[in-house]
């Protein structure tokens, strides 16, 4: 079994209202950018893919595919213990996620509306897809009488700034790796269905290809801006997203093992063909992509991991803070190590076997 922190007691808000998990780095952000950088990309490069992606999005494959069938009108009491709440975790995780996606989508979708209305489309689409996951996510939750108030969390959330570039490097990582992520758990479903608990799981077939679509938008957008693939400074930042994505999921999938080992997925399996898909599908878009060949590779992933389960583990204690703050300095420099080293090997270049890339 795979050594992973205990799910805590959800807190509430009110009655029925979850308290929103402690911002941290492996927390869902809301994010936020220059929307009049944005309004002014020139996209002439590649908009004959993007206006095709864009009317894939139009067509709104999954407009009757979320709907809450007689399977879900039952009790769920019978799900507890550890298991309910590393599920409750996992719903409130992919909320959050889908609905930061909704605000950032909707805000440049209302900002680029008179200034570039055929990206404006896209942000409107893909901010009704993401809109229909959180509500699907949280009417879930509301099953086990808990539920996110998604107004408190615009309101009080932080909001962190990225450049365009950035945004479109990060979510269309974020987008391919949630394919990767939903897909792997539905193909596990099909094998065992004795794992299958909740409904909620029959849905990630056509859910995951919601997401396949925004990456796939992302990735035009990507290769419509050259400055973003064809030069050595956008070489530099590609493998830093990638490596700063994938650290992230070993660590968010490590810290939440017992989820996954409640339906049957052995995390650091799941973890590592997460990774190399995700990988493996960037070479779509970016110009190199991450050697997870290289011997050392998840091995050095999974090491950061370790080092974050002991600074929670130093978080949670009882100590004085600056007991604490002396405890956290090796873990802290054990990740940027590993981090570190994990740059240093060298990529693949992508350019070169783009024809070969599935």
């Amino acid at each position: 079994m795979i050594k992973s922190l205990q799910t805590p007691e959800p807190q509430l808000l009110k009655p029925g209202i979850k308290a929103p998990v402690q911002e941290t780095l492996l927390t869902p952000r809301f994010y936020t950018t220059d929307f009049e950088a944005v309004a002014n990309l020139d996209i002439s490069a590649n908009e004959t893919e993007l206006r095709a992606v864009i009317e894939e999005l139009r067509a709104d494959y999954n407009r009757h595919h979320f709907v809450r069938d007689e399977e879900f009108k039952q009790s769920w009491e019978h799900i507890t213990g550890e298991k309910r709440r590393a599920f409750i975790d996992f719903l409130e995780r992919s909320c959050t996620s889908e609905f930061s996606g909704f605000l950032l989508f909707k805000e440049l979708s209302r900002r680029l509306k008179d200034k570039n209305p055929l990206l404006a489309d896209a942000f409107n689409f893909m901010a009704r897809d993401e809109a229909r996951h959180a509500g699907f996510l949280n009417k879930s939750m509301a099953d086990l009488n808990l539920s996110l108030d998604l107004s408190y969390l615009t309101k009080n959330r932080t909001y962190t700034f990225f450049p365009p570039e950035w945004v479109i490097y990060t979510v269309y990582l974020s987008e391919k790796i949630g394919y990767w992520r939903y897909i792997l758990v539905h193909r596990h479903m099909q094998a065992n269905p004795e794992y299958q608990f909740y409904p909620l799981f029959r849905k990630f077939e056509s859910w995951c290809q919601d997401e396949n679509r925004h990456g796939d938008f992302f990735k035009a957008l990507l290769r419509s801006q050259p400055q973003l693939w064809n030069n050595w400074t956008a070489r530099l930042w590609v493998r830093f997203f990638l490596l700063t994505v994938f650290v992230t999921h070993t660590m968010t999938v490590f810290e939440r093992a017992t989820f996954y080992e409640s339906i049957g997925i052995h995390p650091r399996k799941y973890n590592n063909t997460v990774i190399k898909e995700t990988n493996n599908t960037s070479a779509r878009a970016f110009p190199l992509i991450l050697n997870t060949n290289e011997p050392t590779f998840f091995w050095r992933l999974e090491q950061c991991s370790e080092n974050n389960l002991k600074l929670a583990e130093i978080s949670k204690s009882n100590r004085p803070k600056i007991v604490k703050f002396f405890q956290k300095i090796p873990p802290i420099f054990g990740i940027i190590w590993h981090i570190l080293r994990l740059y240093l090997i060298k990529p693949i270049d992508a350019e070169s076997i783009r024809e070969t890339v599935r």
